[in-house]
Order: structure tokens, then sequence, then C-alpha cells
């Protein structure tokens, strides 16, 4: 054979192949078939990314929208029956979208059971159920997912995740609510009435008709306690006696107050961990201006960890919003067709909650004088608020209700650390 024949041939022979093996990764690109639980802002927004079909999302593909009984559908992939997703033998991930508790924690154990990886944004029904929906997977031998039920877009549980598998992790900071954030950063700036700005919110669509989780701190709760399980290998879920204080009784005069000081006020979520003790927060926090959280503005989050080895990290970005929440659904599900495996967590930490494990200094206003109340931790009148100092966490949130029960506008913040440590 003539020398260049055979390289002609050789090169033929290595085209076929090439070929060949181009037309099997071909046959064995998989779709993946997925069911939406829910057509609101996050459900519309992974179906809108999804059918946009850009970069890694091509081969995802949404075969069911589960809509309200009796609701006329819009898309042809619409159903109001949910067995008919649960037993389409096709439906490879299960989205759940719904919020609230029911059904959405009996669909998702559903979904479970049926062989269905799941997927959630839900925080509220994660932090009540997450070691049930945790068991259910395992035994089925599928995932469960919830990148976006923490942060919206901010790859907060992976970052959280990430440290763990060399750290331990022993304090969670964070501004976990970007509709507190939004509010409390436009009185800040504006000046207007707690109210007006919140009707703002509402306007915007950052904030529900019924407000009560984001004002009250109840969505801080359920974001604080999901990071919590995580951090500390425990599972622990948001009841009445955890020191959880909102901001819906701050008034525009507090924030003209606080600007004199030169603070400016976030509610936080907050948790460290000492020894085999733990303890848990949320509350109205006061920062001075230089700080990266008194620059977290609009509705952002800005979420923070300290391990042993990379010391403090934080996570700042899109707290929530249709497409930054829809983003972080389709990386879980991307996640589990690419076998990236996320931290499994067995929650049998021995760490005990402690409520009074940490000391803050608070400042508070109340048109009852409450100083005797406050008697042992060294009261000191400044103004129309008190100031009362270097008291147990867990014993100011319990007093304040007290306060509350005889003046329900009363209000309290805690004060930064003075540089040594020492409370403003």
């Amino acid at each position: 054979m003539h020398f260049c024949d055979y390289y002609d041939n050789l090169f033929s022979l290595e085209k076929q192949v090439f070929i060949i093996r181009e037309h099997k990764l071909k046959k064995e690109v998989i779709t993946v078939n997925i069911a939406i639980l829910g057509f609101g802002t996050v459900g519309s927004g992974v179906y809108k990314i999804i059918k946009k079909a850009n970069r890694q999302t091509q081969n995802l593909h949404v075969k069911h929208i589960l809509i309200r009984k009796n609701k006329k559908p819009d898309f042809p992939e619409m159903t109001d029956s949910i067995d008919e997703i649960l037993n389409d033998d096709d439906v490879d991930v299960v989205v759940e979208v719904l919020g609230g508790i029911e059904p959405a924690h009996q669909y998702i154990v559903e979904a479970l059971k049926h062989k269905k990886h799941v997927i959630t944004a839900n925080k509220a029904v994660i932090a009540q159920y997450m070691d049930e929906f945790t068991k259910v997977s395992r035994e089925n031998g599928v995932k469960f997912y919830f990148e976006s039920s923490v942060g919206g877009g901010i790859p907060w549980i992976q970052g959280l995740e990430r440290a763990l598998r060399i750290d331990d992790v022993n304090k969670i900071k964070g501004i976990f609510n970007g509709t507190s954030n939004f509010i409390l950063d436009q009185m800040h700036r504006t000046g207007e009435p707690f109210n007006d700005v919140l009707m703002q919110a509402q306007q915007l669509g950052y904030a529900e008709a019924d407000p009560s989780a984001d004002i009250d701190g109840l969505d801080v709760a359920n974001k604080l306690c999901i990071s919590v399980d995580i951090a500390y290998d425990l599972f622990i879920k948001p009841t009445a006696d955890l020191p959880i204080f909102g901001i819906r009784n701050i008034t525009e005069d507090d924030m003209a107050h606080f600007d004199q000081l030169g603070m400016t006020i976030k509610l936080m979520g907050v948790s460290h961990q000492v020894g085999n003790e733990f303890d848990y927060m949320v509350e109205p926090t006061l920062y001075y201006g230089d700080t990266l959280e008194a620059h977290t503005t609009d509705n952002y989050n800005l979420i923070s960890l300290h391990g042993e080895t990379i010391g403090v990290l934080k996570f700042m970005g899109q707290g929530a919003g249709q497409l930054p929440t829809a983003n972080a659904v389709i990386q879980d599900i991307l996640d589990i067709f690419q076998n990236k495996e996320h931290l499994k967590r067995e929650f049998k930490s021995t760490f005990k909650y402690s409520a009074n494990l940490t000391k803050h200094s608070y400042i508070v206003r109340s048109e009852i004088d409450c100083s005797t109340l406050f008697k042992k931790f060294n009261p000191s009148v400044r103004g129309d608020y008190l100031v009362v100092t270097d008291i147990p966490v867990g014993e100011m949130h319990r007093l304040m209700k007290q306060v509350l029960q005889k003046d329900e506008t009363a209000f309290m913040a805690s004060l930064p650390m003075k540089k040594g440590g020492a409370a403003k």
C-alpha cells in the first residue's frame, strides 16, 4: 500500500469512529422530565428559564404543571391532578413551589415515595419537616434538594455545605429576608413611615398581601432553622419559644434617632455554637455605617458563616425574586443529573439549645417605664430610649414579651459592639 493511501485510510477510519461515537453520545442524551407544583412567581420563573433552553438546560423538559382545582389551564402542560403527576413514570423531578405547609408537605412525601427527586423553594415546609424529607428520600433512593429556599439566587446552602466538608461552622449570621431589608433601607433613605414603605413593597411584589412572615421575623426564623440544621447536623423547628422579634413596630422617629447615632438597622438571624451548646435569635440589630451589613441595600441578602480554618465567608446577592430563585431551583436539577452529591446530614448531633448562651446590649423604646423590669442589667435612660446592658439574649426576649403585653407598640434593637468588645 502506498504511504499516502495508508494515511488516507487511517483518517477515514478515525472519521467513521468519531461519527459513531458522536451518534452514540447523541442517543445517550437524556431528557429530564419535570413536574412543577404551583405556577406562581417561582414556578413560572422555572418554566421560563427551561423554555429558553440555554446552556445546560437544553435537555430539561416541563411535562406537567400542577394548578388549582377548577382553574382553567393556560398551557397544555397544566393539570389539576396530583395523581396524574405521581403516577407518571416518565417524571424524573418534582419541583414544589406551592408555598405553605399543606398540601406541600403531603405532595413532597408522596413524590419521594414514588421514586421522584424533589426540589423545593418552600422554606416554611422544609423548616418543619426537613428530617422527614431527608429520611424518606434516602429510603427511596432519590434526592431532596432545596438550595433556593434560603437566600434565593445566592448559593448559600452550597457554600455552607462546602465549608462543612472541612470545617466545623460555629457561627451563622445574616440578612435573610429581602422584604424587611427593603423596608428598612427605604425608611432610612426617605424618612417615610413604616406603613407607607410596606405598601410600596407590596406594590413592587416584594411583600405579600399578608406581610406577617416578613415583618414579624418568621421568614428569617425558617431560613435560620434550615441553616442551623445543616451547620450543626441537628433538627430544630421554628417555634414560639425561640427568641424572634420583628420590625412591625419600628417608626420613622426610631430611624431618625439611629441615624443620628451613625447606625443603620437590619433584621438579622444569628446563631452561635460554643462547646456542646448553640443559640438562635432573630432580632433587629444596629450596625455602624462602615460595615457591609449597613451597606446591604434594597431587597438584597447578606449571609455569613464562620469556620475554623476558612474564617468568615459572606454571601451577598438577590435573596428573592422570580428569576434568581428559579435559577437556584434549576441548579439543583442539574446537580442531580450531573451526579453532584450534596452534603449528607444525619441530624444526630448532641448539641443543646441554650437561649442564654450569648449576651448583647439593647436599646428599648416603650410608652411605659420598664426600667424596673431590666434593673439587673444596668438600664440607663437616653432620651426616649432605655439602654439595657450585657443581658442574655433569651432573657431579653422573655422580658420584651412582658413589655409588649402592656405596650403593643414597643420596639427593641440589639446594639453593635464597640471595638474591644463592649456594647455602645
